[in-house]
C-alpha cells in the first residue's frame, strides 16, 4: 500500500482486525503495519503510540453503539418513548455486540480495562443523550422538574446490569427481560410528573 493512501480510517480496520485475529495481549502495531503493507513507523505518524492506537479502536467500537442513540436523542415527540427506544437500542446493541462475535467482545472488554478515559468520555456522552431526552420530558411535563443531568446519570445507573458489559455473562438468563422490565417501571415512577 502507498503511504500516501494510509489513513487513520485503514489502520484502524486493520488494527480492529489484528486484534480479532490475535487477541490484545499478542497484537502489536507492527502485526498492523504488517496488514497494510507499511513500516510500523508509518503507523506512528498517526498513532503515536500502541495505547493511542487501542484508545482509538476502542473509541470507534463505541460510537458504533452512541452514534445511533444521539439520533433517538435528538428526535422530536414523546421523551418517555424516546427515553425508552434510547435504553432498547443500546441494550440490544450491547447484547448483539457480545452474542454476534463474542471473540471481539472479549478484545473490546480487555481494551475497555485499559482505555479507562475513553469510557468515562463515552459514559458521560451518554449520560449527555440521556439528559437531553429527560430534559424535554422536564419541559413538557411528562417528568417531574429537577436536574436532568442527576436523573440521567441515575437513569443509567439504575440500568447498569442490562447495558454494562461486566454483566454480559448475566445476559442470556431468562430472567434479564422480566428484571428490566422491572427496572423500568420503578425509574419511570420516579420519573413522573408528581401532581
Amino acid at each position: 500500500m502507498a503511504e500516501a493512501v494510509l489513513t487513520p480510517d485503514r489502520i484502524l480496520e486493520a488494527a480492529e482486525e489484528v486484534l480479532r485475529r490475535y487477541g490484545p495481549a499478542k497484537a502489536t502495531v507492527v502485526d498492523v503495519a504488517r496488514a497494510l503493507g507499511v513500516s510500523h513507523g508509518s503507523v506512528y505518524r498517526h498513532f503515536p503510540s500502541k495505547a493511542a492506537l487501542r484508545d482509538a479502536v476502542t473509541e470507534r467500537w463505541l460510537a458504533r453503539v452512541s452514534d445511533p442513540l444521539a439520533a433517538i436523542a435528538e428526535e422530536d415527540g414523546p421523551a418517555p418513548a424516546r427515553l425508552r427506544r434510547w435504553f432498547d437500542a443500546l441494550i440490544r446493541a450491547k447484547h448483539s455486540k457480545a452474542g454476534d462475535d463474542p471473540e471481539l467482545f472479549a478484545t473490546y472488554m480487555a481494551l475497555a480495562a485499559e482505555a479507562r478515559e475513553v469510557v468515562a468520555e463515552h459514559v458521560a456522552h451518554l449520560s449527555g443523550q440521556l439528559a437531553r431526552i429527560v430534559a424535554d420530558g422536564m419541559a413538557d411535563g411528562s417528568f417531574a422538574p429537577g436536574d436532568a443531568a442527576s436523573a440521567a446519570r441515575a437513569l443509567f445507573d439504575a440500568t447498569a446490569r442490562f447495558h454494562n458489559p461486566a454483566h454480559a455473562a448475566e445476559w442470556a438468563s431468562p430472567d434479564t427481560a422480566p428484571a428490566f422490565e422491572a427496572v423500568w417501571t420503578l425509574v419511570m415512577r420516579g420519573l413522573e410528573t408528581r401532581g
